[in-house]
């Protein structure tokens, strides 16, 4: 997979770290970037994810998951994504 994975968060957000944490590994294991991108540094972003962070998109803009996550659900997401390449 030549994607990369964004993680929409914002600081102090436990569930946010936990995204963070499960997705590094898997990124790397699929050979795509991690963008972490903090929704307090946009209004936009802030009204549209709010109360939903953390959210999980493909850099197309194609959302993966949202807040809880479940993250075997999230994997295979991912993989099938990989599988179908660029």
């Amino acid at each position: 997979m030549a994607r990369g994975i964004v993680l929409y968060e914002r600081p102090g957000c436990g569930l946010c770290e936990e995204a963070a944490r499960m997705l590094g590994p898997l990124a790397s294991e699929l050979g795509c970037t991690l963008r972490r991108v903090d929704i307090e540094s946009d209004p936009a972003l802030e009204a549209r994810y709010w109360l939903v962070i953390p959210v999980v998109a493909l850099e197309d803009g194609r959302e993966l998951a949202r807040a809880p996550i479940d993250e075997a659900a999230l994997e295979s997401r991912l993989r099938t994504e990989s599988a179908r390449g660029p």
